[in-house]
């Protein structure tokens, strides 16, 4: 099966390195497909009762700066496997099944691919998995990659 649209969710981890590379892949046997890649990074917030506690610009702007660092090696690695596909990539902000799926339905993507597990293994625990979520919620394929 050829996708013309393919969005890969990377998140720097090593699952979403073997989910770039099925992406390549997949890009490959079509050279028609673009490759949209995606990082969703959010700002953490900490709640007290019913307040939020603000959390310090400094730890705001260091994860800023590692989406942004994330980001750029997925560019990198993109670029690097020397493919013909148009690549975009971009930083999203929020919570990331969410932004995954949205994405997807608005640029018509053919097909998700994602890593098993992120970086993110305690938020996993506690509320289920970004890559179950975006499984359980898709109206597109979507191939997760151990």
């Amino acid at each position: 099966m050829l996708f013309s649209k393919i969005l890969l969710a990377y998140d720097g981890s090593k699952a979403s390195n073997k989910a770039l590379d099925r992406a390549v892949e997949l890009a490959k046997a079509a050279p028609h497909a673009e490759i949209h890649a995606i990082h969703v990074f959010d700002f953490p917030r900490y709640f007290v009762g019913e307040g939020i506690v603000p959390v310090p610009t400094t730890s705001n702007e260091e994860l800023y700066e590692l989406a942004t660092q994330t980001a750029k090696e997925a560019k990198r690695r993109l670029e690097a496997a020397e493919i013909s596909n148009t690549i975009s990539v971009e930083m999203i902000q929020g919570a990331a099944a969410q932004n995954i799926l949205e994405y997807a339905e608005a640029n018509h993507c053919d097909v998700i691919i994602i890593g098993s597990r992120g970086l993110g293994s305690i938020r996993e625990f506690v509320l289920g998995s970004v890559s179950h979520n975006v499984v359980q919620h898709a109206k597109i394929p979507v191939l997760i990659v151990k």
